[in-house]
């Protein structure tokens, strides 16, 4: 068989993080173990039912059969004007601040290839969802990092950066609540922020996939609506935590009209429009009663809860979760986060993820979601705590990790 070498842009892409921690997963599907699986970010609960029965309704209508409009209907781009002046109010126009889009990701990874040239700088959170560093390959550009700490609360500080770095920076990238620390912003860092990127002309790209998901009675601040925001920044937002819509793919972009009209002109080219009984369902979603989406926030925060009482007497440091559906959880002394996934994988058969795959800053943490039944967490917890004090003695970890 002839081989064919790979574009050179292809070979500037990362290692795909979620790829490499199901291939480790499965390395162990063969061991006769009850894993629990804490490792992904994969909603365990259903699409609402009533979304569900407006996709079987929209599936009878013959006029979903046909191409769709590539930049989706009117009516779902009216649906997201509807929600974000409802739940945040934010205004905006339906036909030049909305790109309709195949789940968030889409549009994360699109708006590096829309904005940047090679050797262009890109303001990028460390740790940070992995995805980012897919989209600033294949545009060829540089990353300067953007340091997320606990003693600042998981908030860059842009007073660190340098006058030749911020010359040359044209796109950073937020994400709050965060993944994978569980952080959220407050007012004071998003006008902050808006200050920032106008003084030094810079776009920022505001991943807002968990905005819905807020504790403790607080509701997590969407960037848009801080004054100014929308001069000078976009958000992407999807269904996937909100509504339990992993699987239907479908999210969206807001914001600034010349960055979404770059983003639409891409995938004018690149997509080939969304089935309709889809948009109809995400219509229905962003339009209908927002209750299910209340009660999954509830769900998250009881989880959370009922975790931690678990993992109080282990001696591991956390952080409490104000967001997300993660903890960010420091490993012991004398791992790595690789080290520490191997052990609670051979020793607990509990699933995590080793934080270095966020960033060089996420040494030394695992991430543990929230995606499983409330009686798997807690199972998962007390197996942890029957492993504290924590030491390496297995010489199946100590193979592993080698490897």
């Amino acid at each position: 068989m002839v081989h064919f070498e790979p574009s050179e842009t292809l070979k500037r892409l990362p290692r795909q993080y979620f790829t490499y921690l199901a291939e480790k997963k499965s390395r162990l599907a063969n061991e006769e173990w009850d894993m629990i699986d804490l490792g992904i970010g994969n909603p365990d609960l259903p699409t609402p039912q009533f979304i569900v029965e407006e996709l079987k309704e929209a599936a009878d209508d013959s006029l979903n059969d046909q191409y769709g409009p590539d930049r989706g209907y009117d009516y779902l781009r009216e649906a997201v004007v509807n929600y974000y002046w409802r739940e945040y109010g934010v205004e905006l126009d339906p036909q030049t601040e909305v790109a309709i889009l195949h789940g968030s990701k889409a549009g994360i990874v699109e708006i590096s290839q829309c904005l940047l040239n090679a050797g262009d700088t890109v303001l990028l959170p460390n740790p940070c969802y992995p995805d980012y560093f897919s989209g600033i390959a294949l545009a060829d550009a540089v990353i300067e990092p953007l340091p997320l700490l606990a003693e600042n609360d998981f908030l860059p500080q842009y007073d660190l950066l340098s006058k030749e770095v911020l010359a040359q920076a044209k796109l950073m990238f937020l994400n709050y609540p965060n993944n994978p620390t569980s952080a959220v912003a407050t007012p004071e860092f998003f006008r902050d922020t808006v200050e920032f990127a106008q003084k030094n002309h810079i776009c920022v790209a505001h991943d807002f996939a968990y905005g819905t998901i807020g504790f403790d009675g607080e509701k997590p601040l969407s960037f848009l609506q801080t004054p100014g925001a929308k001069e000078v920044g976009v958000e992407f937002f999807t269904l996937s935590k909100s509504h339990n819509m992993a699987g239907w793919r479908m999210g969206f972009a807001v914001g600034n009209a010349s960055v979404i009209g770059t983003i639409n002109l891409l995938q004018d080219h690149t997509e080939c429009g969304f089935y309709g009984g889809i948009q109809r369902a995400a219509a229905k979603a962003l339009n209908g009663d927002q209750s299910s989406v209340r009660e999954l926030t509830a769900i998250y925060e009881r989880r959370r809860d009922l975790f931690l009482a678990e993992m109080a007497g282990t001696g591991l440091e956390m952080c409490k979760p104000k967001g997300s559906f993660y903890i960010w959880m420091k490993v012991p002394a004398g791992f790595t986060s690789e080290s520490f996934w191997d052990y609670l994988a051979h020793e607990a058969h509990v699933f995590v993820a080793p934080g270095d795959g966020f960033g060089e800053l996420g040494e030394g943490y695992v991430r543990i979601g929230l995606s499983q039944p409330d009686e798997r967490l807690v199972e998962a917890a007390r197996r942890i705590s029957k492993l504290a004090p924590f030491q390496i003695e297995s010489e199946t970890v100590v193979k592993v990790s080698a490897e």
